[in-house]
Parts: structure tokens; sequence; C-alpha cells
């Protein structure tokens, strides 16, 4: 069981606590509500850009990283659809560091055109080297767009052009900060060796300053039911042919969510996953193949991805995806399948749960999806998945009408 306090301060700030003595760290979390889907479709890639900028010097400290490291601590942070993430782990003795540091950037950032600039550049090495200059870096760049058609997941959370980075100044960067980076749209978490009396002290010290903004308003259009089934086929001088098939599910509060999560960990829970074990063991079918959910806030996508073997046409391999998919309907194995999964989940989450930087980062999550207590809650929710509610999620949610396919095939292997 995870122990944990809450409070708010005046500028809407909310914090939560989580004491453990057993360690010398200190785990410092901060989470804002602004992901990709906040922004604009004509300026796209805005919140991963920050995700770079939050590191090139704030209002009074030019060097984020250094002041941290002299004190002994490390810090990341990573962006997705829904929310730009930050954290730290420092010594216990050091921790007014961590909040010096992430106060005067929530306060303000360094800018200047130089560190624009410079961020800039960056972001599109990155653009260019993840999504262009690889074998399939750009299937995410079709995936998207070809599943959602007017919600902003239909883009990825580097932007869906490149140039929308390259081509943004100064004001745009700076209304995008002050409308979404703010005390009433962030989450500090703090786990470790801290008590809730000096937590409150510190965020009261200084973060409680900083005063509110006015949050743009979140209003995303709904993405329609989609009612056909829908093919891209595309070429490439890549090694193989690949697939990759996705379903719209719903979104992450859904009841469904723990069943279809368990469905993808049956399908693809390492080698011993039904994929694996008869497309790519067995049938020889595919050289690797996998299966995933994106776990977005609003209605996301299961996604099965596989390179296939050389020879193998792309609608035999299509095919036989959906044929183990439908397989479990079974009901043979599939009980002795399900309980294997529900124990890795367990041994796993349990695992995860005892780094205070995981638990910071999991207590923010789910105190932004409303309850930090469903920290406590997923391993029982995942075990009281059954076979019939597996069953159900299948037909419901894995048909040709909800299903989006890309052929990325290979040109090579047709020469």
């Amino acid at each position: 069981m995870i122990n944990y306090k809450r409070f708010s301060l005046d500028n809407g700030l909310r914090v939560v606590v989580h004491e453990d003595k057993s360690t010398p760290l200190i785990a410092m979390n901060i989470l804002y509500d602004v992901g990709s889907r906040d922004e604009d479709p004509s300026m796209t890639g805005f919140a991963h850009l920050f995700e770079h900028l939050m590191f090139g010097g704030s209002l009074n400290v030019p060097d984020f990283d250094t002041p941290l490291q002299l004190v002994g601590g490390e810090n990341n942070a990573f962006t997705n659809n829904d929310i730009t993430n930050y954290y730290l782990t420092i010594p216990s003795e050091n921790i007014e560091t961590g909040f010096w540091l992430e106060s005067d950037r929530m306060l303000e950032l360094d800018f200047s055109n130089k560190n624009l600039d410079t961020q800039k550049n960056v972001v599109s090495e990155e653009f260019n080297q993840r999504y262009l200059n690889q074998p399939y870096g750009d299937a995410i760049l079709k995936l998207r767009p070809l599943a959602y058609k007017v919600h902003p997941y239909r883009w990825p959370t580097i932007g869906m052009d490149i140039n929308h980075i390259r081509n943004t100044d100064l004001e745009h960067v700076k209304k995008f900060f002050f409308s979404h980076y703010a005390p009433n749209n962030a989450i500090l978490t703090l786990t470790g060796n801290i008590g809730y009396d000096l937590a409150s002290k510190l965020s009261q010290k200084w973060f409680g300053p900083i005063e509110k903004r006015t949050i743009h308003p979140r209003n995303l259009p709904i993405e329609p039911e989609q009612t056909e089934e829908r093919v891209l086929t595309i070429e490439r001088d890549v090694p193989s042919t690949a697939l990759y098939k996705m379903w719209h599910i719903g979104p992450r509060k859904s009841n469904d969510f723990y069943t279809l999560d368990l469905i993808t960990d049956l399908l693809a829970g390492g080698e011993s996953g039904r994929l694996h074990t008869k497309l790519v063991r067995e049938k020889k079918l595919f050289s690797e193949i996998n299966a995933y959910m994106t776990t977005d806030i609003d209605p996301g996508l299961i996604v099965v991805q596989g390179k296939l073997m050389k020879g193998v046409g792309i609608q035999q391999a299509d095919k036989s995806v959906c044929e183990v998919i439908n397989g479990l309907r079974s009901k043979n194995e599939i009980n002795y399948e399900m309980e294997k999964v529900k124990n890795k989940f367990e041994s796993s989450t349990v695992f995860s749960n005892t780094s205070v930087l995981n638990k910071a980062a999991n207590l923010a999550f789910f105190e932004l999806l409303g309850d930090p207590g469903l920290i406590n809650k997923e391993v029982e929710s995942y075990r009281n998945v059954s076979h019939k509610m597996v069953m159900e999620n299948i037909e419901k949610y894995f048909i040709a009408t909800n299903c989006s396919t890309l052929n990325y095939i290979s040109t090579r292997i047709k020469k």
C-alpha cells in the first residue's frame, strides 16, 4: 500500500506527498497538463519543443543541469500526447535546490532568440534522424492521420510538420508557455525521504509566490466513430515489408482499459505471447511482431506491428494476425495464459513501485486522472479481468470497420 497526502496551494498547484524513510533520496515530479493534443493544427510540436526549452535556462537560472549535478541530483523529462513530465532525484538534504530550480522555470523561461534557435535546430535534427533518415521511421507520420481524422492525436508528439517549429518565433513560444505552464495547470509529487510538513513548507515558499495564469481552454474535437475499414499502402526502400494494424479503443478511464491491456499482454507478452509463438516461431511468417496499447487519456488505439519474412505476402500476414486475435475467444489454455500474464503484471507493478521516481510519476498521473489512490488499485483491476470480458472486448473492438491498416511494402523485396 502506497500511502500519500495531498494539498493545494492558493495558486492552484496540486501537491501529492509520499514519505519513504527507507531511502536517502527524494524524487520530485512536475506534471504539466499539456501535450501535443493541446496544439493548434497549424503550429504542432510545441509541447515537445518546450521539453527542450525548459532545460535551456530560466528567468534567474541560466543553466538548469549544473546546479543540480553539483548537489548530486539527476533529471530528465518526457512529452506525449497528453502531458509534459519533468522529474529529478536528489539527496534529501539538498531537496531545496530542486524546489529552487523547478519553481524558477515554472515562473518564466529564458526567452531569447539564441536559446530558441538552438532548440529549434535540436528538434529539427531529431525529426530528421528519427522519422526521415531511418528505416520505417515515417510510419508514425502515416499511421496517426490514417486512424484519426479530426482529433489532435492525428499528429505525433514531435509535430505534424517540422516547419511548424522551424518557422515559429518568440511571440508564439511565449504565448504557448504562459497559457499552459502554470501552477494551476501542474501537479507536483514528492516521494522518498521527505515528510508532509517539510513538503508543505517548501512548496509554499518556492511555488506559492507564482501567480495563477489564464489557461488556454481545452475544447478538443471528438473523433467520430470509424465505420469502414481503412487501408493505406506505401512503398519504401527498407529491408523487409512491414504490417501495421490499429483499432480504436476507449479513453484511459474506460471500464475496458484493463481488459484491453491484458489482451495486448496475451498477444505480445514477450516470446511466450501468442503472436510471437504462432507467427514467428511456429509459422515463420514474421521475423518480429509486437502489440501495444497507446494508453492515451482520450480514446486511443491498440496497435499490432510486425516485419514479414521474405516471401510472405501482406494479405497472408494480415489474415494470420486476425486469426491469432480471434483465437483468444477460445477457452483452450486461456485460463493458464491469463493467470501467467496477471502474475507478471503484478510482479512488474510491485517492483516498479519500489522506485521513488516511478511512484512520483505514477502518483502525478493518477492525480491528473482524478484519484492518486488508483496506484493501489491497478493490480486488483487487472486481476479482475475474466475470459468473458476478453471475448466481449474482442467482439467489440477487433472488427474490420474499426481497423486501419498500413501496408509498408519493401521495394527491395519486389526487386
